[in-house]
Parts: C-alpha cells; structure tokens; sequence
C-alpha cells in the first residue's frame, strides 16, 4: 500500500497494490498497521456508500462539525469522481486551498480526508459508487458545508454549474468566506 501526501501534507492519496491474474484481481483496501506506519491512527466506526447515477452529480462540499467532526477515507468501486478536499482550519497555512484527486474503480486509488476539511465530489461516469469510512456516525445537528461552486476556492469540477446535478441542500451552503468555521488549525 502506497502512502502519499498530497500538496496539502495532511490529505493523504493511498494507493493499495493490486496482485491480478487471468480471473482478475486482489487488494487489501484498508489496512490499519499501514496507515499506523504513515503516522495515521483512526477509529472507523462507520462505512457508507454512495450511488450517484448521472455524470456532473455534484456532493458537497460537506464536513460534519466538533464534536461530531469526521475523517474520511473515499474510494470509488464503480465508475469514476473528482474527488475534493478544501482545508478549513482557521490560521492554516493552506486554509481555503484544496486538493483534488482522480478516484475511480479502474486505479483503486484512495483519498484520506482529515476533520477539518470540506469534501466533495463530482461523479466523471455514470452510476459512480462511492464508499467511505468516518470516524464518527452521521449527527444531523453537526451536518454542515459550503458552496461547492465558490469562485474564491477555485475548484474545476470538470462539470459546469449549469449541467452539474445538485441536492437541493447543496445549492444553499454559505461560501467560505460567510463561514465561521468552528475548526483550528494545529501545528
């Protein structure tokens, strides 16, 4: 398994390798003792899964706040997405930054997404499934994000804001600079 820091260090790309042969495939998806060795220690306490059937579906960007807070670890098992985390951690050096990720069934890539960082993604082929681990249960009552089409993050989708397939819930979310983000920054 494959570790790597993204351009912002605390966003990891993982990389499982993949042993195949003429029936198809082998991968250890999640392996505790290697993240460990990567300075990375989580409780998952929950997996979910996600079904985005068009092209241009957009979700996010979403967090969960304190004390409710989650870290995420995305793959995609069907299909492909963007994948997108923006740092919100107040007096971060890459705070409003992001980075973005190709995650799709065909490389078994990985994004780890820390607490403190809006996710997101935009789905690149049809009937895209998405599976993630967090670190703590769905609570409503910390159920936030902001606008995934914010001009100040300068995020390219690959999806434009007139083709792009919305929640209704996503088409609400403050931008960034209107969010009082309730996370800080740790060296």
């Amino acid at each position: 398994m494959k570790i790597t820091p993204t351009d912002i260090p605390d966003v990891l790309l993982i990389e499982p390798k993949r042993f195949g042969d003429h029936r198809g495939y082998f991968a250890e998806t999640f392996k505790a003792s290697a993240l460990k060795d990567a300075g990375v220690e989580l409780d998952w306490v929950q997996d979910n899964e996600s079904l985005s059937a068009q092209v241009g579906t957009v979700r996010g960007l979403h967090f969960q706040t304190p004390p409710s807070a989650q870290d995420k670890l995305v793959r995609c098992v069907q299909g492909s997405l963007l994948d997108v985390a923006v740092d919100i951690r107040v007096g971060s050096p890459t705070y409003g930054k992001h980075v973005t990720a190709v995650l799709s069934a065909e490389n078994g890539h990985q994004l780890l997404v820390p607490a403190g960082f809006a996710h997101g993604f935009a789905t690149l082929l049809p009937d895209t499934l998405v599976q993630y681990k967090v670190t703590n249960p769905y609570a409503p009552d910390c159920d936030a994000g902001i606008a995934w089409d914010d001009p100040a993050l300068g995020i390219d989708w690959q999806v434009t804001a007139e083709k792009a397939v919305l929640s209704e819930k996503d088409t609400k979310h403050p931008v960034l600079d209107d969010y009082d983000s309730p996370f800080t920054y740790h060296a």
